[in-house]
């Protein structure tokens, strides 16, 4: 029988990240797997054939979306009509929602498989897209979770495997002391239009934190992503410099981080640094979303823990002003800065521990059968097993 062949769909970073890790460990189980779809370097360099050069696919925000209609429209289109093509022995989407859950409207009556790995936010959007995700997608693998119970009330076939970053970040990272004299970490995101928006009011924080308390400030930054130096290089005089393709270390050797809202708050969690979480987007994806979002936190690492363990910036809040007032109080209390620690020191625990890529890849093997070619495909694209949390 020939190697089975996978239709997979990651259109940002993280979840290019994940998905690498996945397809690493999905060839374990099926030898010489091959791939086409939606991804970024990762997925590229493992020889997916891709539809969509990476760059153009991570978009932030509602009004940034509209803005380039056509080109998802188009692409949408073309990737259906590649998957109607090619009939692949599974589709597996990652993240993504905004894309990847309308294409699986589009694919469900094919009677391929569809699994799909790292939930859409629907905790935070409502209960409308559960509905969609119980017609539309076969299996559901949740990495964080407080999902499992939501999936299983809702009864959507689901799996809880734990979060990928466990296995990403060096061990020696997770949960680590943070070093004696170390630096305040600005983190302002990857993509080019949430770093226009933040980096600015973090660098003024960051220049008040240097006056009052001597504090250096590195600059976590992604080569190519954005012009760091245009906003730098009149804060160098301040303690700022700049760090290239490595944040995790920037984050590791640091005491204290401001980061914007996203995957990277979980990461800067499980390394075990207190942190100040700020977010800014545009003013119409802003009303949009503040009229949709059902929950009162949005940093991933508070709503891991359940409580507001950090505190977060949301748009108006996020000036340099309120940024300056909550570093302080973690800068000089040190109760408050051990007491936000060891909370923070549950996460690993609290995600799984390490191995989720294995047992996602596990879960998808098992469902499409051993050759790629499974029984799962008689069940259809809508999940008939019964559903299952564990």
């Amino acid at each position: 029988m020939a190697p089975a062949e996978f239709f997979l769909s990651a259109g940002d970073p993280s979840g290019d990240n994940a998905a690498g890790r996945l397809v690493t460990e999905l060839r374990r189980l099926h030898p010489g797997l091959s791939l086409f779809g939606l991804g970024g370097p990762k997925l590229k360099q493992l020889g997916q054939r891709q539809l969509a050069d990476g760059g153009d696919l991570a978009v932030l925000g509602f009004w940034e979306v509209a803005l380039r209609f056509r080109f998802f429209r188009k692409l949408l289109r073309r990737t259906v009509d590649e998957i109607r093509s090619h009939r692949p022995a599974c589709l597996i989407l990652v993240d993504y929602p905004g894309f990847n859950l309308r294409l699986a409207r589009q694919v469900r009556d094919l009677g391929i498989p569809i699994v799909y790995y790292i939930s859409p936010q629907v905790w935070a959007w409502g209960g409308k897209r559960l509905d969609e995700i119980k017609e539309s997608v076969s299996l559901m693998l949740s990495i964080l979770p407080f999902e499992k119970e939501m999936y299983q009330r809702s009864r959507v076939n689901s799996r809880f495997v734990g979060h990928y970053l466990l296995e990403d970040i060096p061990s020696d990272y997770i949960a680590s002391p943070p070093p004696l004299e170390g630096t305040l970490a600005l983190l302002p995101g990857s993509r080019p239009q949430e770093i226009e928006r933040m980096l600015l009011p973090m660098l003024e924080a960051a220049a008040v934190l240097h006056e009052r308390y001597g504090v250096r400030s590195v600059v976590a930054a992604v080569k190519g992503a954005f012009d760091y130096e245009r906003h730098t290089g009149r804060f160098k005089t301040h303690g700022v410099s700049v760090a290239y393709d490595n944040p995790r270390k920037t984050v590791f050797d640091s005491s204290l981080v401001l980061c914007s809202s996203g995957t990277a708050t979980l990461e800067t969690g499980i390394i075990g640094r207190p942190m100040v979480v700020v977010y800014k987007t545009g003013f119409v994806t802003y009303q949009i979303a503040r009229r949709l979002i059902k929950v009162d936190k949005i940093a991933l690492v508070n709503l891991v823990l359940g409580e507001k363990c950090v505190p977060e910036l949301i748009q108006r809040a996020a000036t340099p002003r309120r940024m300056v007032g909550e570093l302080e109080k973690l800068w000089t209390d040190e109760t408050c800065y051990e007491s936000v620690r060891g909370k923070l020191n549950r996460l690993p625990q609290l995600l799984g521990g390490e191995g989720a890529s294995a047992r996602a890849a596990g879960h998808i093997a098992g469902f499409v059968g051993p050759e790629g070619a499974g029984s799962s495909r008689e069940q259809g694209s809508r999940g008939e097993k019964p559903p299952d949390s564990g």
